[in-house]
């Protein structure tokens, strides 16, 4: 019986040595931001840094028909967002910002509104140098901005498009 118990906890070590071993990739200030009815996608944030460097080649959550590592940037004048091939480089101890306008996490075709309060269940997956794949679960809060942030989303002044047909201010 003692040899069973014994051979358990050598077990129980060499799992939790290899966890710690590929969860390499530390992630700070993770969180999604909350929808509205009808909108089908939204961004998941975070600051992710690699000790040995490695590559976020994807991620699932069963919120989101599709999930992808995502990039926005201006080009020609344009904003402009598409899926990051081949995945994102995490250079060795340097830490990379996923944030809105920039890298990010696209949840789409969602099941559900993801409400203000929330958490919504996210795998990001990694290779890391050698190419071994290693998948890391989180559950993101939701929120309207980055948790803790004293910012609220900026709202777009539209006054000078006179959007409702109303003739200019002059003065």
């Amino acid at each position: 019986m003692k040899l069973k118990a014994l051979i358990t906890a050598v077990a129980l070590a060499t799992t939790t040595l290899c966890a710690l071993a590929h969860d390499a990739v530390e992630v700070q200030n993770a969180w999604a931001r909350a929808t509205v009815k009808g909108q089908m996608a939204t961004g998941a944030f975070m600051t992710l840094t690699a000790d040995a460097g490695a590559t976020l080649v994807g991620a699932s959550s069963p919120v989101a028909g599709v999930a992808q590592v995502h990039e926005m940037k201006m080009e020609g004048g344009v904003m402009k967002m598409a899926e990051v091939k081949g995945g994102l480089n995490l250079p060795a101890g340097k830490a990379v910002e996923l944030k809105p306008g920039g890298y990010h996490v696209m949840l789409m075709d969602l099941k559900e509104p993801l409400m203000k309060g929330a958490s919504v269940p996210v795998t990001l997956i990694f290779k890391d140098a050698k190419g071994a794949e290693i998948k890391q679960e989180l559950n993101l809060p939701v929120a309207m901005s980055a948790p803790g942030s004293a910012a609220k989303p900026a709202a777009m002044d539209h006054s000078m498009h006179n959007m409702h047909g109303d003739k200019p201010v002059t003065k």
